[in-house]
This record gives structure tokens, sequence and C-alpha cells, in this order.
């Protein structure tokens, strides 16, 4: 990396560090005058349009490993830093007409977080004062505690009779989980992209996560990252701001590329995933941390099949967020102010299975608005003949 406010300027820092990974994406290609599938192969990016035009139909596609075992038959579109310094085209979020799928409060410490912003009514500087009165009986108790489990009821009935149950809990180890839909599909934004928070937000984060491939079957076939950006005075002021707090201009960005299930990276080997975030600020703050997949109160498997179902289905398949165990508490801009981001900030979500997506901050109203959809999709594709 260059500074500390860059974004990738070559192949080596975005793709994963272990080779043998089988990935596809998509990108803005200058050549061909619109999106196209790629596979990746080696630095090269090859164009997959002629085998599927969209990214729902390629990973839809019965043994698409198999497809892709001779990369050298798809042509090639340009290697990846010509996509990372404009010259070739732009890298896209590795998805298009798939709904955009996040499961919430899915690991013991975002639990606890979100229990406190619900408390703080949205005001950052009580934060502090509910963290320390509730950890000691949450932290504790939820540490291990399977959703669902008897064990969770047990956890439930005793917070109940503390007059400390909440929702957030509700959806963290009872039954049932959170599912929400982040955004639209073709909303999300790629690797290299610039990022936004609403201009309202004054206590907001970034919210790394795995995100699963599923297809529309629901089986998953692959998996990548992403940023759930996220509002944290504005949901804290009632959770049925839900959707003011996660869909915005920018809001959700995936990448950089859809690692696919096969012998090598199996379905088992996502909940083993470790996932860091670094933070660098303009003004000379940093944060980072990790999470650890093997923490998480439901299994990838389980999230999947509670998102598409006999009860409900996507036809053209889903990308699923996983949730995220790093709620980011570091104080900023005051003693117990807690963590907010500024504009400039650089943010890289990264795996060494499965690469690093990385984008800088900006207000939502001053980022480039959305346009591209799935109306101006298909006449696209139809004037390049791929339909």
């Amino acid at each position: 990396m260059t500074s500390q406010t860059s974004t990738p300027r070559s192949a080596a820092d975005i793709l994963p560090k272990e080779t043998g990974a089988v990935l596809v994406g998509r990108v803005w290609s200058n050549s061909e005058q619109g999106p196209c599938p790629v596979l990746v192969d080696g630095v090269t990016l090859r164009n997959l349009a002629g085998l599927a035009p969209t990214m729902t139909q390629l990973l839809d596609m019965p043994d698409l490993t198999a497809h892709l075992s001779d990369p050298a038959s798809f042509p090639a579109l340009g290697d990846i830093d010509a996509f990372l310094d404009g010259s070739a085209g732009t890298l896209q979020a590795p998805c298009d007409l798939q709904a955009i799928k996040a499961a919430g409060v899915t690991f013991a410490d975002s639990m606890l977080e979100r229990v406190i912003e619900e408390q703080a009514k949205g005001d950052p500087k009580r934060a502090d004062e509910i963290r320390a009165r509730l950890t000691p009986v949450i932290g504790s108790s939820l540490k291990g505690v399977k959703a669902g489990s008897e064990q969770a009821a047990k956890v439930k009935t005793l917070l109940q009779e503390m007059d400390l149950w909440s929702q957030y809990l509700e959806v963290g180890i009872g039954p049932d989980a959170e599912i929400f839909t982040k955004a639209p599909p073709m909303a999300s934004v790629g690797g290299g992209a610039k990022v936004g928070i609403h201009p309202i937000s004054n206590w907001n984060n970034p919210e790394p996560e795995v995100v699963l491939a599923l297809r529309s079957d629901g089986e998953i076939v692959g998996a990548t990252l992403g940023n759930d950006v996220n509002l944290r005075d504005v949901e804290g002021r009632s959770a049925l701001l839900l959707g003011k707090a996660k869909d915005n201009n920018a809001s959700c960005s995936i990448g950089p590329f859809i690692r696919l299930v096969d012998d090598s990276f199996p379905v088992s080997a996502i909940g083993e995933l470790d996932v860091s975030l670094t933070v660098t600020g303009t003004d000379g703050f940093d944060m980072s941390g990790v999470s650890h997949m093997s923490s998480i109160s439901r299994s990838p498997s389980d999230l999947a099949s509670q998102t598409l179902n006999a009860n409900h289905q996507y036809p053209d398949g889903a990308m699923l967020f996983l949730g995220t165990m790093f709620a980011p508490t570091k104080d900023r801009r005051g003693e117990g102010m807690g963590f907010t981001h500024e504009i400039g900030d650089r943010v890289e979500i990264s795996c060494p299975r499965l690469g690093a997506l990385v984008n800088v901050v900006d207000r939502t109203d001053k980022i480039t608005p959305w346009t591209f959809g799935t109306t101006a999709l298909m006449k696209n594709l139809a004037g390049r003949d791929l339909l």
C-alpha cells in the first residue's frame, strides 16, 4: 500500500495469500463497454460473459469449477492492475441480480454492543456507562452459548428476571436468526470504491464480514468479504430505523472476488476463517482487530438455510453477510465518545484465504449516485448481444 488512505495498486494487495484458489468476480470493462463476469487466472482477468453474461447465471451453473478448469479458453480482459488503476475498467462487486441479505447479531461481542446501542438510544456518551453495567452479566454469560440451545433458553430466563433482555439477544441466541435486506440487487460497490456514511450520523462504523454466495437452490457455492457499513446512532434510536441505518448510497461493499467452494476450500473452511479490519485516517488515527469465524453463534450453513428455504425463495440467488464480532469502541473524538468514521478513512477488510477488500469513506451525498440498476444491465447486455 502506498499511503494510509490509498486504494490498492497491485494484484498482490488484494489476492488471497495462498495459491490454488478458484476466484470469480465482476468488472466494468472499458473494452467491452459494460460489466463482465471474470475468472482470475494468476494476475489476468478472463472474460466469462460468453459462458454466462451475469454472475447470477454463472454461480447457478452445476459443476462450475469444472467449466472453469481451462482458464486459457476464455479471452483475457487485462491484468488486475489495469482494473485497479482504471486504465482497463474498474472492479465491481462480484454479484449482480442476487438479493443482498445480511444476518445480524451472530457474535457474542457484537450482541453486547447492539444491546448497548439500544440502551444508549443513539447517544455514544452513555455507551461506556451501560457497557460497564451489562458486561459482567451478558459478556460472561453469552460466550460460547449456541443459538437456540437449551443453555440459551436458560440465559434468556436469567436476563429476563434481571430486566436485561433485549430484542438483539432474542435474535442473537434465540431459535430464529435476524435476516434482513442490506441493499437492493446491483447496489453494492466493489474493492477500491468509496463507501458512504449518511451526513446525519455522528456514530457509525464498518462491519467486516464474510459473505456467502448462495445459489438459487440455497447451496453455498463460495465466499467473499463484505463491509456492512452501519449507522450506530440511527439504529440505536430505534430498531425500526434499520433500513435507514443500513441501506444508503455506497453503504454496502463486497469483494474483491468470490472464492468458489472446492476440495481445497470446503464449506466447513468458511466457519474457520479469520477476518482482519484496519482503519487508518487522514488525521493519524488507526485501529485494527480480528474476527474469528469460529466464535460465531450460528453456523454459516444454518444462516444460509434460514435465508433461502421452502418458505422463502430467491430465484436469482443471494449474497449473505454472516455478521461481525468486531464492534469498534476505541475513542476517537474524545474520551468516552467511542469510534466513529471520519471522511477519508481507509478501511481494509482482509482474510488470507479470501484476499483484501479496501475502500475509502466519504459522505453518501458526495459519492456518485447509483444509476446502473437491473434495467440498465439488461439494456447493456442486449446491446452487446449477450442476451
